[in-house]
């Protein structure tokens, strides 16, 4: 994410250390700016530890939150500071309690905390719906704002590099003592500490298994089978402490015999054994939402404009990296590729359906809603945090082919007016005070369900995200309640020693409760049966799926029953319980046979992920009957045929080569086609090497032969590349393009550059690089200051006009080079005083990702501009041109202080010409 680190609007409150009085209802429906505080209506207990701030924290006027799609549910709060501070993560455990992950010693070397960062209960005793009661479960030194917490019973799971870290409550008192409780390292191996793009938290699936994941910070970790998982990523910045070189990896395969990439999601069981990645190529996945049918789905930050919602892909890559983790995004960007596609390389083989791309954000905590007080409106809805635009989404996804409709709204907001400030590409606050709207300071870390059936909402209340920093000094935070209006919360009692008392954990709202009735039926064996099955008439379909899970551990009547379930007529229940025969390690290879011709893509999508662990003897004709059903078009039924053929691909590639095309490789379809690029295989060289010279074919189909050689990590690749790139090949473009992208990356062990000279595509010895700066803004500036065209009329028409001086840089109505960033629909976003200060004084707020590089050569030329890394380095400047420079060439590289872009003053722009292009900017969508 960009960072969660935020907090709570708030209206001020005056607090005591220890024992503080809060008010229970002070949050009112007055006008926010007149709002008045209501008589305290009860005490809470707060343990605030060894630490308090020295200022008044701050907490949100209920007044700014807006739930546009649902009049009957109301926005209360439940707790705020100093009953906590600066809340990371969160979970409800099944007596109603919520534990949250602090982070006061956030990006605090020093330690606001000496004793460590807490993870605290919080509890409201009277059942009126507020808290009154916080506790500190643990205090410890090992604890530096960690991301993670989640409860399963009186085991406390912690996130925290380098360790995942288990707490056991021993005798229950809700108090961490090291003389009676343990405190275990489940798994070690994360990067990094102090770091957002690091460990995040776990989440118990329908199965069993506990699920968490990691940014693209990397690790490598072994689980407690003895396996070990190296992930793969050269991103290595953004401060904090590293532990492990995973950027030293290059490629390294782990021990499950597979390729990963930092930025990944991990399933496990509970003890660490058998541990798998589930999905890899992840920037900064928050963290993951997986319902009771068994789909995951997470939100991932981007670096630019291209923040998301996803349905994960059971072993996909997202695309952040390349195959092997060395090379980021931007610098493998296609010619007039836009940012979000590049961004997620969804225009190339191995990656799955990006989702839905919003732009810029800091996405945080989501979690599936599926049953509770909301009703039936809101079963089935994937709700995500985003704080940087203080705004939960809402989604009730909808199954498409392989792949599910994400069709966003606001599902909860304090940003009606949608002013994105305080992020790493929007207007960056210098302080807390510097915005009047205090509905921007709303910051959502995340959001759970409890097991009453409400929804829960943590906030960081802060005036900035990304970064790697805080605004806020007294660390504030909330917790807030979305429910029925008037509703009163009653959180179910049971007694897990009993059949009944499983069930009903099992049908709780709140997903970890879920686990603990599903572990003791599990335990229960044949004896669990009946009641199991009575679940499967449940009217929820949620929470009848989870009983499908349980089967095929309850005895052969259990399993038998499971199997049938394979003939429902529902495609949903279907791959339930396909997925839940998969979790026992049964032979799978005959239900995979029995449903490779099944009606429904998603049930098909799953069989061929199936396929990835069996042998491609057995593979092959299963592969060859979902092949037949390919589409042409769905990009996740694509991947997951590729997936299911990982490491056997030339064995399947030629198995559906006999079935599907015969030996006539000009002959192909468009589905065949497609099918070769995305499985990579060496076997296939020849035949494509065939189709780009063919002059039977469409210029396009040829140059898609030639990008499909591009992905082929193999010589013979490499060198049918170099023969199609003679001076009058028909794909002589197309392979110039393809031989340079792939020769400085996984072809460079195959010596390409001698090709590439021979060709006269790239000769370093005849390169020429010409110096191209951009002139520094004159030090003393006589343009009229911001607030002076502040107070200036603007008129969008002439703004169109004026704004057409920017096109040398910026894409305009489609003319302009992809140069500085997107504008369209930029403006829309912002206050009038942030973009005129970007037009101003550019250098005041460099846009993440548009950071320049200063190149200077051996012989004293000087290259400003965008660099891509790499030998040769690509550099784009001042107008797009774009120059290679030979690596042995350079002398010194350095990060530029100033901005790329010439200010208003240098463009020659006048005070009218400036309030006319804001005023454009902001109706240009």
């Amino acid at each position: 994410m960009y960072k969660i680190y935020i907090l709570k609007l708030v209206q001020r409150i005056r607090i005591a250390v220890g024992v503080a009085a809060v008010a229970g209802a002070s949050l009112g429906h007055a006008d926010p700016k007149n709002s008045k505080q209501e008589t305290e209506s009860k005490k809470t207990t707060t343990d605030t530890s060894d630490w308090a701030p020295k200022e008044t924290p701050e907490k949100v006027s209920l007044d700014y939150f807006s739930i546009p799609e649902d009049e009957n549910l109301e926005v209360t709060l439940w707790a705020q500071s100093p009953m906590l501070f600066n809340p990371t993560n969160m979970d409800i455990d099944h007596k109603g309690r919520i534990w949250v992950a602090e982070g006061v010693n956030y990006r605090r070397e020093s330690g606001r905390r000496k004793e460590g960062d807490r993870i605290v209960v919080l509890e409201d005793t009277t059942g009126d719906g507020k808290a009154d009661k916080s506790h500190t479960f643990v205090q410890d030194t090992d604890l530096e704002s960690p991301l993670g917490v989640a409860v399963f019973d009186n085991k406390v799971v912690v996130s925290q590099p380098p360790n995942l870290l288990v707490y056991t409550d021993v005798n229950r008192n809700l108090k961490y003592d090291p003389a009676v409780d343990k405190k275990e390292v489940l798994l070690t191996g994360f990067n990094a500490r102090q770091h957002d793009h690091s460990l995040h938290s776990v989440t118990a699936g329908p199965d069993g298994k506990w699920y968490f994941n990691n940014g693209n910070c990397g690790a490598i970790f072994t689980d407690k089978s003895g396996k070990t998982f190296n992930m793969n990523g050269s991103y290595r910045g953004g401060g904090g402490k590293y532990y492990v070189a995973h950027n030293k990896l290059r490629g390294k395969k782990s021990d499950d015999g597979f390729l990963w990439t930092a930025g990944f999601g991990v399933r496990m069981n509970p003890d660490g054994t058998n541990a798998e990645i589930i999905g890899h190529g992840f920037r900064n996945s928050y963290e993951q939402s997986i319902n009771s049918m068994g789909d995951v789905f997470q939100n991932d930050n981007d670096d630019y404009m291209s923040c998301r919602n996803s349905y994960v892909l059971e072993y996909g890559s997202a695309g952040f990296f390349s195959r092997d983790g060395q090379r980021s995004w931007n610098s493998l960007r296609r010619p007039g590729q836009t940012v979000e596609r590049a961004h997620w390389r969804q225009d190339d083989p191995g990656t799955f359906d990006s989702g839905d791309v919003y732009g810029l954000g800091s996405p945080t905590g989501n979690v599936f809603y599926e049953n509770g007080a909301l009703g039936d409106k809101w079963q089935g809805s994937y709700l995500a945090c985003e704080a940087g635009r203080n705004t939960i989404f809402g989604y009730q996804p909808k199954a498409k082919g392989a792949n599910f409709l994400l069709e966003r709204l606001d599902f909860l907001t304090t940003n009606v007016k949608k002013q994105f400030i305080g992020g790493d590409t929007t207007k960056k606050l210098k302080k807390q005070s510097d915005t009047e709207n205090k509905g921007v300071l709303f910051r959502p870390s995340d959001i759970s369900v409890g097991p009453d059936g409400a929804i829960y909402v943590s906030d960081w209340y802060d005036g900035r995200v990304g970064g790697h920093s805080t605004l806020d000094t007294t660390c504030s935070g909330a917790i807030y309640r979305i429910a029925p209006k008037g509703f009163e919360s009653e959180v179910p009692e049971f007694d897990l020693s009993t059949t009944e008392g499983q069930i009903a954990a099992l049908k709780s709202p709140a997903i970890n409760v879920r686990h603990l009735g599903f572990t003791r039926l599990r335990e229960g064996k044949e004896k669990s049966l009946p009641a199991v099955l009575n679940l499967l008439d449940d009217s929820n379909k949620y929470v009848a799926s989870r009983a499908i899970w349980l089967l095929p551990y309850l005895g052969e009547e259990g399993m038998a029953k499971c199997v049938t379930l394979l003939s429902d007529k529902d495609p949903d229940v279907r791959v339930v319980a396909y997925r839940a025969l998969r979790r026992t390690n049964v032979d799978i290879v005959p239900f995979a046979k029995q449903l490779a011709n099944d009606p429904n893509a998603a049930v098909r999508r799953d069989i061929a992920l199936s396929m990835r662990h069996v042998s491609a003897k057995e593979a092959l004709p299963i592969m060859v009957e979902l092949a037949k059903a390919y589409d042409g078009e769905d990009k996740n039924y694509l991947e997951s045929i590729g997936l299911g053929s990982e490491n056997k691909e030339n064995a399947i590639w030629l198995g559906l080569k006999q079935a599907m095309a015969g030996e006539d490789a000009e002959k192909w379809s468009e589905a065949f086609a497609k099918i070769t690029w995305r499985l990579w295989p060496a076997a296939a060289v020849q035949d494509l090497e065939k189709r780009a010279n063919s002059k039977s074919l469409t210029q396009e189909q040829r140059d898609f032969a030639v990008e499909s050689l591009a992905f082929i990590d193999d010589k013979s690749a490499a060198e049918a590349m170099l023969s199609l790139a003679g001076e009058n090949s028909i794909v002589k473009d197309s392979t110039a393009y393809w031989l340079l992208r792939q020769g400085t990356g996984p072809w460079s062990k195959f010596n390409v550059r001698k090709g590439l000279k021979e060709k006269g595509i790239y000769d370093p010895e005849k390169i020429t690089v010409n110096s191209i700066r951009v002139p520094a803004p004159p030090k003393v500036s006589k343009f009229p200051s911001e607030d002076e065209i502040l107070k200036l009329e603007g008129d969008p028409k002439k703004g169109a006009v004026s704004i057409q001086r920017c096109v040398m840089c910026h894409k305009i109505n489609g003319a302009g080079p992809d140069y500085g960033p997107a504008l369209q629909g930029w403006g829309a976003t912002q206050s009038r005083e942030a973009i005129i200060k970007s037009i101003v004084n550019p250098s005041a707020d460099i846009s993440h990702g548009y950071k320049g590089k200063e190149i200077t050569l051996k012989d004293g030329t000087v290259v400003q501009g965008l660099e891509t890394p790499g030998n040769p380095i690509v550099m784009m400047s001042t107008g797009g041109v774009v120059q290679m420079i030979p690596r042995e060439r350079v002398k010194s590289s350095k990060s530029m202080s100033r901005s790329l872009m010439l200010s208003a003053e240098q463009l020659g722009l006048s005070a009218q010409d400036v309030a006319d292009i804001v005023s454009y900017m902001q109706q240009w969508k």
